[in-house]
């Protein structure tokens, strides 16, 4: 259905695996019904806990992790009709753009896709050390802990055969989880960098417009991309708020975890669990801020025409476009701020001074 468009193909094909798009079967169920049960178990457990200062960070980061894994799976499912349009509509745009048959644009989409594809298996990469780093950690430890801090009133966990059991339980769900949070991560990224070709498409078609048509018809196109990022911001913007306020907290909780370990084991895993966070939320905070940036360039594209030749009819299209790429369509955090590289700079700002902090009281 989607083989030609690499760029949204393995994504689709993973959560279509889920039954969390187009398939509706006994998958779906069975992953959110372990899924809330695990969630429900370390919730238990960190109610409960007596452990030290690492094990409630690296727990409240598995926790939080599935969590938005459980939000995820429940939003596609909510909003399944929505994301399927949405997939319909960049389908349509894609094979729009191809039957142009530009050699530009073409360019742009084959590179799209590569980028796409490269992203995906990138982003599954490190969810799978992640993945490892859960399964190892059990080992690295002189004391029987599990991957993930789980509890169920009346059971010891710990104790033989329950501990057993609950290890393959972990290591057999963590993989699910697994592809059922990244390749959401995955698709909406790659909505977000058709958005931006979809911009740049319409730089080169402005660049070397000549006839009130094809003005007209920049004009449509350009509404057609604001309503297309506008579909995929109504989609995202909360969940990306709860993101960026979990992740910050925890990435200051996992540096000050870095200080506080005693084993090089365990600083490689909590470094892999950085990793994951890092790569998840830069690769949406670039390509989000890479499309703010093209929106905005449309206004440049636009005055570079050749609007001094036309008459004042088309002045005043070309002058709507450029007035309207001033306001640049963008992903929003909870529809307050744009989703840019500076407030990933932020982020990163706010977690290290709140690190420093953590740091000297612990000292």
């Amino acid at each position: 259905m989607f083989e030609d468009i690499q760029l949204i193909h393995m994504n689709v094909k993973i959560l279509r695996f889920w039954a969390l798009l187009y398939d509706h079967n006994v998958k779906r169920y069975i992953c959110l019904s372990l899924s809330v049960f695990h969630v429900a178990t370390q919730l238990m457990y960190m109610m409960t806990t007596d452990e030290g200062i690492t094990g409630i960070i690296r727990n409240a980061y598995m926790l939080v992790l599935w969590i938005n894994t459980v939000l995820r799976a429940y939003l596609l499912i909510h909003d399944h009709d929505s994301y399927v349009r949405l997939i319909n509509q960049l389908k349509e745009a894609y094979y729009e753009l191809i039957n142009r048959k530009d050699t530009y644009i073409t360019h742009l989409l084959v590179k799209l896709n590569r980028q796409g594809q490269l992203m995906a298996k990138g982003n599954l990469f490190f969810g799978l050390l992640t993945c490892i780093g859960f399964g190892l950690y059990p080992l690295t430890s002189s004391e029987r802990v599990l991957p993930f801090g789980s509890k169920i009133p009346g059971v010891n966990e710990y104790a033989t055969p329950y501990y057993q059991l609950w290890y393959i339980f972990h290591m057999l769900i963590t993989p699910m989880g697994c592809c059922m949070y990244i390749p959401y991560t995955s698709l909406i990224v790659g909505f977000i960098m058709f958005g931006i070709v979809r911009c740049q498409a319409l730089q080169h078609r402005l660049r070397r417009v000549e006839l009130a048509k094809e003005v007209a018809e920049c004009i449509r196109y350009h509404q057609k991309i604001i309503d297309y990022i506008e579909t995929v911001n109504g989609l995202t913007t909360y969940i990306f708020l709860v993101e960026f306020l979990a992740f910050g907290a925890l990435l200051c909780a996992l540096l000050f975890m870095l200080i506080v370990v005693n084993s090089s084991a365990h600083v490689a895993i909590v470094c892999a669990y950085i990793n994951m966070i890092l790569a998840q939320i830069f690769a949406l905070y670039w390509y989000a801020h890479e499309l703010r940036e093209q929106n905005m360039a449309i206004a440049t594209a636009a005055y570079e025409t050749k609007w001094f030749t036309f008459n004042v009819h088309l002045r005043k299209h070309i002058l709507l476009i450029i007035l309207r790429a001033q306001r640049p369509a963008s992903i929003r955090l909870g529809n307050i701020r744009p989703i840019t590289l500076e407030l990933f700079q932020n982020l990163l700002n706010t977690t290290y001074t709140f690190f420093t902090i953590l740091k000297r009281v612990y000292g």
